[in-house]
């Protein structure tokens, strides 16, 4: 009897612990009608490509100016000396424009998602993913508990998305968009596991750096082969297929199936004069001097 009274105490912590982990991995249900204040995620569910403008610089008046003409911003910083306070000063200057603040991060460590959900991004992008633990880590993060494991701090996020009578805490997870980038070959090896990350809701094609370190050209039967394998790996999945590269939205086998896109043409014809990246540097779509647009 003794041993009973043990075992089965350790037995039901145990089965708790399980429950609990598996709960900390399940994606938070959307319910229909869709009615989401991220506008970019809301497109995609309803099937519709989206596209950005890249913000590489700390420059508020140029943020404000772009953000009214795309569905999402995205704010870089894997390859720029953005920092968490710029994007937030930024973010606050003007708040309410139509393009989603998104931010791809170096990594998927927590702090830096983090940060980046409590200064008010509706949106994270995780590069060079190529296994099941790094998606994890992205999607988890991302999202308060039971869905994740976001813990409770301050930042500008309330004010931004908190009003009109909008409870965030509330519904925050169903808004929050966690996007996962393929860039390997060991990538496009763990696709379908990788997609299949409960939490992840896009998965996209890093189509540079893919051509890059696989050593095989974007025109090459054996890239084309790739980016078609993920396509599968993600449908099957049931998740949103993307290509970094926005000159696949239109013209390539699989356009009709694919939803994201960094960079490509403004919703209004829109056409920055300084160029698509935060201002400075290369063009987007709209530049007719501009090289094809897409992560680099």
């Amino acid at each position: 009897m003794n041993i009973k009274r043990i075992v089965l105490p350790a037995a039901v912590g145990t089965m708790l612990c399980l429950v609990s982990a598996q709960a900390q991995t399940t994606a938070p249900p959307i319910t229909k009608p869709l009615h989401l204040y991220n506008t970019a995620k809301q497109k995609l569910l309803e099937g519709k490509q989206i596209f950005s403008f890249t913000q590489t610089k700390m420059d508020p008046a140029a943020y404000c100016e772009a953000a009214k003409h795309y569905d999402y911003t995205w704010f870089e910083m894997q390859h720029s000396t953005l920092e968490f306070a710029d994007i937030e000063k930024m973010i606050g200057t003007c708040p309410g424009v139509p393009a989603i603040p998104m931010v791809r991060l170096p990594d998927a460590q927590e702090w830096h998602i983090q940060h980046a959900t409590d200064v008010g991004v509706l949106g994270v992008i995780v590069p060079t993913v190529d296994d099941v633990s790094r998606a994890r880590e992205g999607a988890q993060w991302a999202r308060y508990p039971p869905y994740g494991r976001r813990s409770s701090g301050g930042g500008l996020y309330s004010t931004l998305w908190g009003i009109n009578g909008v409870n965030y805490r509330t519904t925050i997870d169903e808004n929050m968009l966690v996007v996962i980038m393929i860039e390997t070959p060991t990538g496009v090896a763990n696709a379908y596991d990788i997609a299949s990350v409960p939490g992840v809701d896009v998965v996209i094609v890093g189509n540079n750096d893919l051509s890059q370190f696989s050593g095989f050209p974007q025109n090459s039967p054996q890239y084309q082969a790739m980016i078609t394998k993920i396509h599968d790996d993600v449908k099957k999945a049931g998740k949103i297929f993307g290509q970094a590269n926005a000159t696949y939205a239109k013209g390539h086998p699989l356009s009709n199936d694919a939803f994201f896109f960094q960079n490509g043409p403004s919703n209004d014809g829109w056409v920055n004069p300084a160029g698509g990246r935060g201002g400075r540097g290369r063009g987007g779509r709209g530049d007719p001097n501009a090289p094809p647009p897409g992560e680099r």
